[in-house]
């Protein structure tokens, strides 16, 4: 009869309320949700950085790479200003850089010179794609560990549930229930959080992978080049 009185009194909920959802849970699945929330903010603070600096990046080096094939005197368009904002210009002026030191004595030892002057630039274009990529390595751990913390979330939600099971020897859905829903909720965040992270994290890395592939395909024209010269050395 009491339990019965009690639900005439609080009329169910209509839908899911995530801010009721919160503010009702444990304070260790509310961690575990702040926590979570935080991490997918990063993600998309990731993904829309990315997305704009990867199209700076890729339109300033196709501007240079078609003024340099154009302009005569390749020196002009390697200084350092250049060098600190396009990726392209770093590669080619690390070839340069090492074409002068191993042309600065005579007489030059040419395959050698061609060797480091190779190393040179593909070790560029690697620190490139590297920096690059740095900050996509956080997309793969949110992608990899945000189920698995929503999971802990979920467990701890439930254990407190059985919890008050225990506590008002009841096993009724109005006792379980509400538990239930909050500790599910946690990992419900964490698939909200994990899923954009992995879809951009492959997405990235491919678009990443291609523009490695171009930089190198460029330092490979300009090492072509610079070997001509070598043999007019």
């Amino acid at each position: 009869m009491t339990l019965a009185l009690l639900s005439a009194a609080a009329p169910a909920p209509t839908r899911l309320n995530p801010v009721d959802l919160f503010l009702q849970a444990d304070i260790i699945v509310q961690a575990v949700m702040v926590g979570l929330i935080l991490a997918s903010i990063w993600v998309w603070m990731i993904i829309v950085s990315f997305s704009l600096r990867l199209g700076k990046l890729d339109k300033a080096s196709r501007e240079y790479e078609g003024a340099f094939w154009e302009e005569p005197n390749t020196q002009s368009l390697v200084g350092k200003q250049q060098r600190r904002e396009i990726p392209a210009a770093r590669v080619v002026g690390a070839g340069l850089d090492e074409w002068k030191k191993s042309t600065a004595k005579q007489p030059v030892d040419r395959d050698a010179a061609r060797q480091r002057i190779g190393a040179a630039m593909e070790s560029q274009v690697a620190e490139e794609a590297d920096d690059l990529a740095g900050r996509l390595n956080f997309l793969a751990t949110v992608g990899s560990v945000a189920p698995f913390v929503g999971l802990f979330g979920t467990v701890w939600g439930i254990m407190n549930s059985f919890f008050q099971i225990g506590a008002q020897q009841s096993a009724s859905l109005a006792v379980v229930a509400p538990g239930i829903a909050e500790a599910l909720f946690a990992t419900a965040i964490g698939l909200f959080a994990a899923i954009p992270a992995v879809i951009a994290y492959n997405r990235f890395s491919g678009l990443v992978n291609q523009y490695e592939a171009k930089l190198q395909r460029f330092a490979d024209k300009v090492h072509a080049g610079l070997s001509r010269e070598l043999d007019r050395v």
